[in-house]
């Protein structure tokens, strides 16, 4: 059984699993123990975490990029005028006009455009063609074709910032593959193909992504927000951190006295310094996924993968004879058949007291099972949800320690975060027990990388404007 030393640690485990066959619980217990963390093993994740983000913002090895954003304030209520925001990172993207007066959102449209397979994964030139055509549609159809409207650009995936409005492609991620993108600036990509078209005036004044939109756009709701922090299919997180403290600059500083860092914390451990919590059932989930041995953080506790957690946990049990009568089906053992949304459920009878979503997926699954096989699947849930939200509260309780400011929000936004029905509440709970004394709250920040990119470009324009006049 998986005993804990202290209260704190207590209350960081799952409450005991309770079965008729005390043989049974034993086995089940002992098989997710490793799971669930002693308290020295907590301390640790957060100093190896502050360790590597320490290397990571002085530029020294370390599996976290701490990336510069360049973006050195956040909305101070005077954003006033038209911007407009273009979200890039799935088969459909999106320009959004936003009005901002008095630094709030007044009015809001928002256009849709496929993007076909071929532009994907061929010319870069054609991409971003297609891009500009799409800006230049919807600036005629919002009849502002002869105004000056600055443009925040959210690009969804890997890059090195060297300033405000550059951003240079690490990697293609999701379905995207144009190779002659990679190593090049999309920012002047995209300024290149606005300007080859001469049809509109629209000014690329920013790249970011929806992590960083994330906490600009919780910025506006609360003007406590200090860290962004996306909790859905993948995750990562940014924070407000001290200029003198970080090393990556290029061009000029101008007496910034803060700044926002993207962390990219879904890599954390991907060189190693995480392995002393990876379990069996990591490694089989790691070894079959699509980018093996990378993104290790994000597999511990996003919603692509947690789905995948259970499910092999499961597959391990009844071939251990400990659950569903040692019987699994066809469809059980099929990878990635166990969606991380039949986690959010099974979890939410756990909260209800009752079965009903627990023996409606079972029964998805042509399983065979008894009451206590429900007891035993809703317990792997818990586990495997408990442990995501408790490594996603150890890194931000380091972050609220090392920012050391008296009250700070939280922003959050992504599906598992808001449809699973405990983690806010846990995830509440354990910071408050890892940064004791830190006043802190988590706010709901829906579409960072939309609002939120519009939000950076009035701050942008406000920095880009304060800069000619010095």
């Amino acid at each position: 059984m998986c005993e804990s030393n202290n209260s704190v640690e207590a209350a960081m485990h799952v409450a005991p699993l309770e079965l008729s066959d005390n043989r049974r619980q034993q086995q089940i217990e002992a098989a997710l123990c490793e799971l669930q963390f002693t308290m020295e093993t907590v301390k640790k994740i957060g100093r190896v975490f502050e360790s590597e983000l320490e290397k990571g913002i002085h530029e020294e090895p370390s599996s976290l990029q701490m990336e510069n954003t360049y973006i050195p304030e956040l909305p101070d209520g005077t954003e006033k005028g038209k911007f407009l925001a273009l979200d890039l990172g799935g088969t459909n993207f999106r320009v959004i006009l936003l009005e901002l007066d008095d630094g709030k959102v007044t009015d809001e449209k928002v256009k849709h455009y496929h993007l076909d397979d071929e532009l994907k994964v061929g010319c870069g030139d054609r991409l971003f063609g297609f891009l500009a055509e799409c800006i230049s549609d919807f600036v005629k159809e919002q009849n502002l074709t002869g105004a000056r409207l600055p443009l925040g650009f959210t690009f969804s995936f890997p890059m090195i910032q060297k300033a405000l409005d550059v951003g240079i492609l690490v990697t293609w991620t999701k379905t995207f593959n144009c190779p002659s993108v990679v190593g090049k600036d999309a920012v002047q990509m995209l300024k290149d193909a606005i300007h080859r078209r001469g049809d509109t005036h629209v000014e690329v004044l920013a790249v970011l992504n929806d992590t960083t939109g994330t906490l600009v756009q919780g910025a506006v709701l609360d003007n406590r927000t200090a860290i962004g922090l996306i909790l859905g299919t993948g995750s990562n997180a940014c924070y407000l951190e001290r200029a003198d403290r970080v090393q990556h600059w290029e061009g000029q500083r101008h007496g910034e006295k803060q700044v926002i860092i993207d962390i990219e914390w879904g890599a954390f451990g991907d060189n190693g310094v995480l392995d002393f919590i990876k379990t069996d059932y990591d490694r089989e989930v790691d070894k079959n996924s699509l980018l093996a041995t990378s993104f290790t953080f994000e597999k511990y506790i996003s919603g692509k993968y947690l789905g995948e957690i259970v499910r092999v946990i499961l597959v391990r049990l009844t071939a251990n004879g400990l659950l569903f009568d040692g019987i699994a089906s066809k469809k059980l053992l099929s990878q990635n058949s166990f969606p991380t949304s039949y986690v959010s459920q099974i979890e939410q009878d756990t909260v209800d007291g009752g079965n009903k979503n627990t023996e409606d997926i079972l029964d998805k699954f042509n399983l065979q099972y008894t009451t206590e096989d429900i007891a035993v699947v809703k317990y792997v849930c818990e586990v495997v949800s408990n442990r995501s939200a408790l490594l996603v509260s150890i890194c931000l309780s380091r972050l609220l320690i090392r920012m050391d400011r008296p009250d700070t929000t939280i922003a959050v936004d992504g599906s598992l975060f808001k449809h699973h029905p405990r983690l806010k509440t846990w995830m509440n709970k354990y910071i408050q027990l890892l940064a004791p004394g830190k006043k802190f709250r988590l706010l709901l920040a829906e579409d960072g990388s939309g609002k939120g990119a519009g939000i950076v470009a009035a701050i942008a324009l406000r920095l880009k404007e304060r800069f000619q006049e010095t």
